[in-house]
């Protein structure tokens, strides 16, 4: 291979490696935002297409918007995204939810009842993943998410992750340490925001 062939192949794959770097750039990601500060999320749709397409699909109807961080438990996660936990009645809190699409599960033209099929991995359980909750029923997740304030590896392979916060821990250890009730629902309400972005807009790197 002459010198030619070889600098064109360096040129090529030079040019693929500025193009990836730019693909990974502009992926889109969530901003979480709260009065502690903004958690930006990185989604997973390798590992679990239905539950982004799903959260992304809530997001753009600002469905989570006003909605609260209703279960924190520190060294576990912080869990939200339920709607009922706008109410004034705490006891409907973590009550709630429904997917962003119809996946299979519940009644097409009901889509309060839409959940999403389980979409378990290996991937594991550590501080900043974001993982849906869910019942009994491992096909039960709906709206409702928590993220990572341990490494709760006893939910690998039970649960599905979905992205993780690239940014922003710092907001969860406070959000997992505030005053709360007998149900671990904060005193204070924990409302957050949730907007889509793209990758570039929100880091610095």
């Amino acid at each position: 291979m002459n010198r030619g062939v070889i600098g064109l192949v360096l040129l090529t794959l030079l040019v693929i490696g500025v193009l990836f770097m730019r693909y990974e750039k502009e992926n889109d990601v969530a901003v979480i935002s709260t009065n502690f500060g903004d958690m930006v999320v990185e989604f997973y749709p390798d590992i679990a297409p239905m539950h982004v397409e799903s959260f992304v699909a809530l997001v753009n109807e600002e469905y989570f918007n006003g909605t609260t961080f209703h279960r924190v438990i520190p060294d576990f996660m912080i869990q939200g995204g339920d709607p009922n936990s706008r109410n004034e009645n705490r006891a409907t809190h973590g009550t709630g939810g429904r997917a962003g699409k119809f996946f299979g599960i519940g009644n097409e033209e009901d889509p309060s009842t839409w959940l999403i099929p389980q979409e378990f991995s290996d991937t594991p359980h550590v501080k900043g993943i974001l993982s849906m909750a869910r019942t009994n029923d491992p096909n039960s997740a709906s709206s409702q998410f928590f993220v990572c304030h341990g490494n709760p590896n006893f939910l690998d392979n039970n649960y599905t992750v979905f992205g993780k916060v690239i940014e922003g821990l710092d907001v969860i250890d406070q959000i997992a340490t505030v005053a709360k009730d007998q149900n671990d629902n904060p005193l204070e309400r924990v409302e957050m925001s949730v907007r889509i972005a793209k990758r570039s807009e929100v880091l610095s790197e």
